[in-house]
C-alpha cells in the first residue's frame, strides 16, 4: 500500500535554512590554502575564544567572514584559519552562505546517524535520543554512528526532520553489499548506502569473486555516500544465498553474534551450579501434586520461560504464570548483565536465533523444561468469572513442569482431533487445557468490551534444507493453544504493571501512545476514500480503531485497512511513565514474561525482587531510565534486522519460482507499480512498464486507472501474477500480471 517499505522515498519536506553550506565534514577552501602550517597552540586557542565571543555577540545572526576577520583581527593569519576549522569540525560553529553563527544559537544540534537506506537516514539527538528523519540529499555522505551537528527543519506526520550540516566524528563504518561488474570494472554495491556502486580500493584482490556477497569498510568519505570508497574485507558466499546476505545484515548490525569468553565462563558455571538447597530457602514450593504446572510453546522452542497452572473457583479462575527467575542469576553489574543490556532482545529470523543470554542460561537452567526444578518468579492471580483480575501477588518460587506443550498438539486436544499418543500425553493436564480455554473465551469476550482493536498482521514461516536454502514460505497461523498462552501472558504484564503503579516503584513500563492527531485525521481520510465506514476519529479511542476493523471485515479490502490501521498508530515502546497501551486497552502494561528473551522484562524481575526483599528502591530509577532506553533502543534494531532477513528469503524461494503463476492481491499501489502479496505472504512489485502499453492515473492512494482499456487495480483487488525475478541480494521480487 501507499508509504510501505518497499515505495518510493518519503518525500522531502522543508529545505536547509540559510542556503548552500559546504559539504559535511570539508573545511572551506580558505582554509586549505594553510592547512598543512604549523601553529601556535597558545595563539591558536587565542582566537578560538575571540571567534566565539564574537558570535555569541551575534544572538544567532551570522557574522560575514570579513566582519569576522576584521574583529578578530585574524585576516590571512594560519592560526585564525585554523581556529575557524577547528570550530566547523567540532560543530562548535557552522558556516552559512552569508557567514558564520554559533551552532547552538542558530538551533543546531549534535547527534548520532542511527541508520541509513539508501533515500533517507534517521540521526538521534545526542542530548535527549530524539529521533530525526534526515533526507536523502541532506545526508551529506553521514554515515551510522557517526556524531553529527544537525539542523531541525520541520516535521511531518508527526516526526522531526533535520538536514547534515557537520560531520563532527566519522565512524569507522563496515557495511554489507555485492561486488558487480560496472561498466568493465569490479565495485561495490551496497545493500544501504545509496544506489550507485563504489570504487574498491583492493579491487585487484577480489576480481573472482564478482557476485558474492560481501564486508566492506569505507576508507575514504565523499560528499554524497556515491563518492565513498571501500575496502573489501570478506566474503561471506553467494548474493543470491538467503543465509549468507542474513549473516552480512546481522554483522553491520552491530549484533554480536558470539558471547565475550567471560560471559560463556559466567553462565557455563551458573548451569553447572544447579539449585543448592539454600537457594530454595524463602521460596513458595509449588512442586506438591496438586500444583500441576506446564509450559506451552512452539515444537521447537528451547527457551522455555514461561509455565501455567489454573484452577477453577466459586468466584471464577486462580491463575499461575510462572516465569523463569532469570534475575536470580544475571545479578546487576555482572559480565552477563552487561551484555545482555547490550544486546536488549534475543533476534529471530528464519531458523537462526540470535539469543540475548547464553544457552547456558537460555536453554538450560532458566528454561523451564518438565521434570526437573526450576527457580521462577510467579504472578499468581485470582480472577472472577468474566476473566477480569480481582486481586493478585508475586511470589519467588521453585516449580517443576509436569508436561512440555506444543501449540499444534494442545490444539489437537481442545478440538478434538489429537492421536492417541499425544492424548495420553497430555493426560494429567487435560482439564487444566480446557479450563484454560474456557478462560480465553472470557478474555477474548473482556478484550472486545475494553475495545480492543485486534490488528492481523502477516508474519511468516520459513521452512529450510539442510542447507539453509528456503523451500517454502507459509503463513503464520494463530490457533486456540496460541490465544490461552497470549491471555494468560497479558494477565501477568497488566498485574506487574499495576504492582509496579500502585507501589510507585521505578519501574520500566511497555507503552503505547494514543495515535497522533496527524495520522489519525490521515487514517479518516483514507477510510472515507475506500469507503469504510468509520467512527469520527479526531479524538480516537482503541474501541473507534476496532469499529474500523469490523466495518472491514467483509471487504475485499480488509487485510489492507487492517496494515494500514497498524500504520496509523504510534509506535510501541519502553518508559518509565505508566502512560498506557492503546493497542490493547489497557490502562495499565508491562512486560514480565519473557526476561530470557527481552532485558525490560528482566529489569522488571530485578525491581520487582527488590521489591518484595523490601529494599529501598531510589537507587533503581536511573536503572529503569537506562533499561527502557536501551530496550527500545535494541528492539528497533531488531524488528528492523528480522525483516531485512525475512525478505530476503522470501525471495529466495521466489528464485525457485520464477516463471510459475499464482493468485494474489494488490496491496499496495505506487506511481511506479502495483504490490502484489500472494497466498504464502511473499510480496512483489508488478512495475509500471511492464504492465499493458496504455496510460495509466495513479490518485496517490489506493488505486490506479488505465485510460485506453478502462481497466482499474484497487487495493484489495484478486490478480493472477507470474514471478518474473527474484533478487536475493536485495530481497526484492518482481511480478507481472498473467496472460488471461
Amino acid at each position: 500500500m501507499a508509504g510501505r517499505k518497499h515505495s518510493h522515498k518519503p518525500q522531502a519536506r522543508s529545505r536547509i535554512r540559510g542556503g548552500d553550506r559546504h559539504p559535511a565534514g570539508r573545511a572551506p577552501k580558505e582554509y586549505e590554502a594553510k592547512a598543512n602550517v604549523a601553529v601556535d597552540e597558545e595563539k591558536l586557542q587565542h582566537f578560538v575564544n575571540r571567534i566565539q565571543t564574537f558570535l555569541n555577540k551575534a544572538n544567532g545572526r551570522p557574522v560575514s567572514r570579513a566582519d569576522l576577520a576584521s574583529k578578530c583581527r585574524g585576516k590571512g593569519q594560519a592560526a585564525y584559519l585554523h581556529a575557524l576549522r577547528k570550530l566547523v569540525t567540532e560543530g562548535v560553529i557552522a558556516e552559512r552562505r552569508n557567514g558564520y553563527v554559533m551552532a547552538a544559537a542558530a538551533g543546531m544540534i549534535r547527534g548520532i546517524i542511527s541508520r541509513i537506506s539508501r533515500t533517507f537516514g534517521f540521526a538521534k539527538a545526542e542530548e535527549n535520543g530524539t529521533e530525526y528523519f534526515i533526507p536523502g540529499r541532506e545526508l551529506k555522505g553521514a554515515m551510522p554512528g557517526d556524531l553529527v551537528l544537525l539542523m531541525p527543519t520541520g516535521e511531518q506526520e508527526g516526526m522531526p526532520e533535520a538536514a547534515v550540516q557537520t560531520v563532527i566524528v566519522p565512524a569507522v563504518v563496515q557495511t554489507s553489499g555485492m561486488l558487480i561488474e560496472d561498466e568493465g570494472e569490479l565495485r561495490f554495491l551496497p545493500d544501504t548506502l545509496c544506489r550507485r556502486t563504489l570504487k574498491i580500493e583492493n579491487a585487484a584482490d577480489w576480481l573472482t569473486h564478482e557476485g558474492e556477497k560481501v564486508l566492506v569498510t569505507v576508507t575514504k568519505r565523499g560528499e554524497r555516500h556515491s563518492e565513498h570508497v571501500v575496502r573489501v574485507d570478506v566474503s561471506l558466499g553467494s548474493a543470491d544465498s538467503a543465509k549468507a546476505c542474513a549473516e552480512a545484515l546481522v554483522t553491520v548490525s552491530g549484533v554480536p553474534m558470539e558471547f565475550p569468553p567471560d560471559v560463556l565462563a559466567e553462565a557455563e558455571q551458573l548451569a553447572q551450579r544447579g539449585i543448592p538447597e539454600e537457594e530454595l530457602n524463602g521460596r513458595l514450593d509449588l512442586r506438591q501434586p496438586e500444583d500441576i504446572i506446564f509450559t506451552i510453546d512452539g515444537y521447537d522452542a528451547k527457551d522455555l520461560d514461561d509455565a501455567i497452572s489454573i484452577a477453577k473457583t466459586p468466584q471464577g479462575y486462580r491463575l499461575g504464570v510462572h516465569i523463569a527467575d532469570v534475575s536470580h542469576y544475571v545479578t546487576e553489574g555482572s559480565a552477563l548483565d552487561r551484555e545482555a543490556i547490550s544486546r536488549g532482545t534475543s533476534i529471530y529470523y528464519a531458523d537462526q536465533v540470535i539469543p540475548m543470554l547464553p544457552k547456558a542460561l537460555s536453554n538450560g537452567i532458566c528454561s523451564l523444561h518438565p521434570d526437573v526444578d526450576r527457580l521462577a518468579f510467579s504472578a499468581l492471580l485470582e480472577l472472577d468469572a468474566e476473566g477480569e483480575i480481582r486481586s493478585y501477588r508475586f511470589e519467588k518460587t521453585v516449580i517443576r513442569s509436569a508436561v512440555k506443550g506444543v501449540y499444534s498438539e494442545v490444539n489437537a486436544i481442545l478440538d478434538g482431533t489429537a492421536a492417541p499418543e499425544t492424548e495420553e500425553k497430555y493426560a494429567a493436564v487435560k482439564d487444566a487445557l480446557f479450563l484454560l480455554n474456557e478462560l480465553r473465551e472470557q478474555r477474548l469476550a473482556a478484550r472486545e468490551r475494553r475495545g480492543a482493536p485486534s490488528i492481523e498482521a502477516e508474519e511468516s514461516a520459513f521452512l529450510l534444507d539442510e542447507n539453509g536454502v528456503c523451500t517454502e514460505v507459509l503463513p503464520r497461523t494463530r490457533a486456540a493453544g496460541e490465544e490461552l498462552i497470549e491471555e494468560c501472558m497479558l494477565l501477568a504484564n497488566e498485574a506487574a504493571a499495576r504492582l509496579g503503579k500502585t507501589q510507585r516503584l521505578p519501574f520500566v513500563y511497555r507503552v503505547h501512545a494514543k495515535p497522533p492527531e496527524e495520522k489519525a485525521i490521515r487514517l479518516a481520510e483514507t477510510l472515507n476514500r475506500l469507503d469504510i465506514p468509520h467512527p469520527a476519529l479526531d479524538d480516537p479511542k482503541p474501541k473507534d480503531y476496532a469499529q474500523v476493523l469490523k466495518n472491514a471485515a467483509d471487504s475485499p479490502m480488509k487485510s489492507a485497512v487492517h496494515q494500514i490501521v497498524l500504520r496509523s498508530m504510534a509506535k510501541a515502546d519502553y518508559e518509565t511513565d505508566p502512560v498506557g497501551h492503546f493497542g490493547l486497552a489497557l490502562e495499565d502494561y508491562t512486560h514480565f514474561t519473557s526476561p530470557i528473551r527481552r532485558y525490560p522484562d528482566l529489569a522488571v524481575h530485578r525491581i520487582l525482587t527488590a521489591h518484595l526483599a523490601g529494599e529501598k528502591m531510589e537507587y533503581a530509577r536511573q536503572f529503569a531510565h537506562d533499561a527502557a532506553i536501551a530496550g527500545s533502543s535494541t528492539e528497533q534494531r531488531a524488528m528492523q534486522l528480522e525483516r531485512d532477513c525475512d525478505d530476503r528469503y522470501r525471495a529466495e524461494w521466489a528464485k525457485q519460482h520464477v516463471g510459475e503463476t499464482f493468485e494474489g492481491a494488490v496491496s499496495g499501489l505506487t506511481e511506479f507499480g502495483i504490490y502484489v502479496m500472494l497466498p504464502n505472504t511473499a510480496e512483489g512489485l508488478v512495475p509500471l512498464d511492464s504492465l499493458p502499453l496504455d496510460e495509466y492515473t495513479y490518485d496517490g492512494f489506493f488505486s490506479m486507472h488505465a485510460t485506453g482499456s478502462g481497466k482499474h487495480f484497487t487495493l484489495g483487488m484478486p490478480v493472477q501474477v507470474t514471478i518474473t525475478r527474484a533478487d536475493v541480494n536485495s530481497g526484492h521480487i518482481d511480478l507481472c500480471l498473467a496472460e488471461s
